[in-house]
This record gives structure tokens, C-alpha cells and sequence, in this order.
């Protein structure tokens, strides 16, 4: 017996199985019930495409088409941190990329902590 699919389902042998799960995710997220970004409760339905309403506070407002708002994505990039390792100590454990990398960021580092030490401002009179 084949595996039930849900609401596309309606679609019998037609359109293939990768389009209807697709389908089959996107009219699920649409039909659940979203959160209030004004009361918090899960009481948001779908009016039309973008418009919502709160069964709650009755407040409605615009979002995208099938959610309410930015799906979050589970992977995350991490911004990269540099260690402060001695340069001839780290020859042997980093690559060559981030040895440079180590370099670059002391020369940042001088240059701000020049930038702090500024000559003081001369007045100028008429």
C-alpha cells in the first residue's frame, strides 16, 4: 500500500514525489497555526496571501506568503577567532593562510592602538 502524503495527495500519480513533498511541507507550514509577534499566542491564521490575523487580539498585518515571518536555518556560520600564539611557536601547528591571517590582524591591532595615541589638536586664533 502506498505511503499517505497528506493534502497533496488529491494529486494521485501526477507531478512526481519530490513536487508534491515539497508542496505537501509548504501547505502544512501555511495551515499550522503561527505565533502573535504582538500578543505571542498561537492563534495566527492565514487570510490571504501575506495577510494574517490574530484570532486573539484581532490584529492584522503582512508576512510572507506561506509563514509569518524568517525561517531560521539550523547551521550558523561562527565568525573565525584568531588565536594570539607567537608567530614562530605557530609555524609548525598553522597553515600558511592563517599565519597570514595572524599577521593581518596585529597590523590592525598597531594601527588602532596608534590611532588612540593622536597628536593633540592645535587651536588656531584670528
Amino acid at each position: 500500500m502506498a505511503k499517505k502524503i497528506g493534502s497533496v495527495g488529491r494529486f494521485g500519480a501526477r507531478y512526481g514525489r519530490s513536487v508534491k513533498h515539497k508542496l505537501a511541507k509548504i501547505e502544512a507550514d501555511s495551515r499550522k497555526r503561527q505565533m502573535c509577534p504582538y500578543c505571542k499566542a498561537y492563534a495566527v491564521k492565514k487570510l490571504a496571501v501575506g495577510i494574517w490575523e490574530c484570532r486573539k487580539c484581532s490584529s492584522k498585518f503582512t508576512g510572507k506568503a506561506y509563514t509569518i515571518g524568517k525561517r531560521l536555518s539550523i547551521t550558523e556560520k561562527k565568525p573565525e577567532t584568531v588565536s594570539e600564539e607567537p608567530i614562530a611557536e605557530s609555524t609548525e601547528k598553522q597553515s600558511f593562510s592563517k599565519l597570514k591571517k595572524f599577521e593581518v590582524y596585529k597590523k590592525m591591532e598597531e594601527q588602532k592602538e596608534e590611532s588612540k595615541v593622536s597628536k593633540p589638536i592645535e587651536e588656531v586664533t584670528e
